[in-house]
């Protein structure tokens, strides 16, 4: 039986607000080293205020975040970056910058203020556009490129960043079925290949089953269920978490739970 790994990123007892809207209260969540966790629930429920908080962009009312077992509130700015990166739901490139040149900002954490540019760095760069497939594009301006293309830029970012952690906030959101896998099978293989552990928000339960080591599913704010999805994936979790009828049934090809819908249950009915 393998050993269960520690936990990378934990959240306890969190109290997430803005202003005085409370988001979530007293929720705990863990993100288990090595693995790909993947956050599920319904719109609005607190997913993206919940990796907000994780990275620190989002300050809790309550509660703490622990990286590694230290307390995130007392990390220096460049060595939190170090050890965790995150892609946010929304990201922009400035007009006219080159994937190479947006690539290389990931490298900001590592740089010394009397060396702004290094071998190491030209390195890590060059490894993460081919790892990511662009290095063919590195040229480019990234305003030209397809949307899957620009996504996997943002990966590159992140992985020139060279953070064990990877947190991307619904990285295959207005993307075609084709370029969703291209960047779930991404994730997989840092995973997989680099030993990365990666945490994302998704909305297609399908996806987020086959790709998932971990599943963590939210409801109004609150973790219901956190675990390997084919032992949480229920239909009365469809109910209880998606107003959704639905039968779940193995994956004819990858073995993992496989959402049938049938329809939104009705509160009338």
């Amino acid at each position: 039986m393998s050993q269960e790994r520690p936990s990378a990123l934990t959240g306890v007892d969190l109290t997430l607000a803005y202003d005085a809207r409370v988001i979530s209260s007293s929720l705990n969540v863990e993100i288990p080293s090595g693995k790909v966790s993947v956050i599920i629930g319904p719109n609005a429920c607190g997913k993206s205020t919940l990796l907000r908080a994780l990275s620190r962009l989002l300050q809790p009312s309550q509660g703490t975040v622990y990286l590694s077992g230290t307390d995130i509130r007392s990390m220096a700015p460049k060595e939190l970056a170090r050890k965790l990166g995150l892609l946010p739901q929304s990201s922009v490139a400035p007009f006219g910058i080159t994937v190479a040149e947006l690539v290389g900002r990931g490298r900001f954490p590592h740089q010394k203020m009397l060396q702004q540019w290094s071998e190491d760095d030209q390195v890590a760069v060059a490894r993460a556009l081919q790892a990511t497939g662009i290095a063919g594009l590195s040229t480019r301006p990234v305003e030209e490129l397809s949307g899957g293309q620009r996504q996997r830029v943002w990966i590159a970012l992140l992985l020139a960043q060279d953070s064990p952690l990877m947190l991307l906030d619904e990285p295959t959101t207005f993307l075609d079925i084709s370029h969703q896998l291209e960047v779930l099978e991404l994730v997989r293989r840092l995973n997989r290949e680099e030993g990365r552990t990666m945490a994302l928000v998704l909305h297609d339960l399908n996806q987020a089953c086959r790709f998932a080591d971990h599943l963590i599913v939210m409801k109004d704010g609150d973790i219901v269920e956190q675990g390997v999805p084919s032992d949480i994936m229920t239909e009365s979790l469809l109910h209880r978490v998606f107003d959704l009828d639905a039968r779940i049934i193995p994956d004819p090809v990858f073995g993992t739970p496989l959402v049938i819908p049938i329809g939104a249950l009705r509160s009338d009915a």
